[in-house]
């Protein structure tokens, strides 16, 4: 098996934390997201991941590195690809085109997951799907009564069906994709101005290809700020060993409310942590309470009360402490 991690996005939605780190790469609970993804994937999947293929943007040497480590560490191999044009799910795949034959999973590296499946090898394709509110914004299937896939449709403007991508995919043959993908390219053929996976998969379909869906049983979208902040509470409750607290954390007249994840080095006095929260390595939080928010590597947060958010590595949130005497039914905001 070969997993393919599509992750060249500029993660715009998630600015001002991807101006500097790439979305992939911002940690939930000390592990990046992609680390969490292809972890999950690997431990799901009963056999051997030969290969782990990424494909990235420019991230930076040491970024670089570090993809290639987190696959040895699962015992696979380590491959690194560049999209040096954002032009669409298709185009991206392909660019890891050396990569892509036999067993392929191909799993966007936005995404994560709760899920419990066998994966059967043996079935053409299998797309893992969610019942989502407003379908509008994604690609969705409509399956017929054997379960199997009879449409792809993008981002459908009129209601078709609830079942959304929510992009992690299935392929027996790779090389199969592959040159489905290549023909996107060769004749020009895009959707929305971009070369889109399913119009591949629709391609597939016609020729006699069976696609079938997986469900799942969360889906942990980390798009934004909002979500990267959901997708760690989810995280620290779902995954009991991601919520630990380093044993060389000073705290001085502190509380900390479980789940939460505290790293090394961090220094906690007369602050109030959680629940669902994640601190990176060497913070400080001083007179401050704090909770489900982010706090990455090196930074400060004193005399502040902070809740759903993210603050990025080696920031400083400092407030001035305040003397107050209000009045009946004053309010201050």
């Amino acid at each position: 098996m070969k997993i393919i991690i599509p992750m060249a996005g500029r993660g715009t939605r998630l600015r001002p934390h991807t101006l500097t780190v790439p979305k992939p790469l911002v940690e939930i609970a000390g592990k990046s997201i992609v680390r969490r993804l292809v972890e999950d994937l690997a431990t799901a999947y009963d056999g051997t991941v030969d290969e782990i293929a990424f494909i990235i943007g420019d991230f930076g040497e040491q970024a670089e590195k570090d993809l290639i480590q987190l696959a040895e560490s699962l015992g696979a191999k380590g491959s690194v690809y560049y999209q040096k044009e954002k032009l669409g799910t298709a185009h991206a795949i392909l660019c890891a085109k050396e990569s892509l034959e036999g067993n392929v999973i191909v799993a966007f590296a936005d995404t994560l997951f709760k899920s419990d499946f066998t994966l059967d090898t043996e079935q053409d394709g299998l797309l893992w799907v969610q019942k989502v509110a407003d379908p509008s914004a994604y690609g969705v299937v409509t399956l017929n009564e054997a379960g199997v896939i009879k449409e792809f449709v993008e981002k459908p403007a009129e209601f078709v069906s609830d079942l959304a991508i929510i992009g992690i995919y299935y392929f027996k043959d790779g090389a199969y994709l592959r040159d489905e993908l290549q023909y996107l390219l060769d004749n020009d053929l895009k959707d929305r101005g971009e070369y889109q996976i399913t119009d591949a998969l629709e391609n597939m379909k016609n020729k006699g290809s069976q696609f079938k869906t997986l469900s799942i049983e969360e889906w942990l979208d980390c798009g934004n700020k909002d979500a990267v902040v959901y997708a760690t509470e989810r995280v620290l409750e779902i995954k009991k060993e991601a919520a630990t607290v380093s044993e060389s954390c000073q705290q001085e007249n502190s509380v900390i409310i479980p789940p939460c994840f505290i790293d090394e080095g961090v220094v906690l006095k007369n602050a109030v942590i959680g629940p669902h929260v994640s601190i990176g390595k060497n913070c400080h939080v001083i007179d401050a309470v704090v909770s489900k928010s982010i706090i990455q590597n090196d930074s400060l947060v004193q005399n502040v009360v902070i809740e759903n958010s993210i603050l990025g590595a080696h920031a400083s949130y400092k407030a001035t402490k305040s003397e107050l005497s209000i009045s009946d039914y004053s309010k201050i905001r």
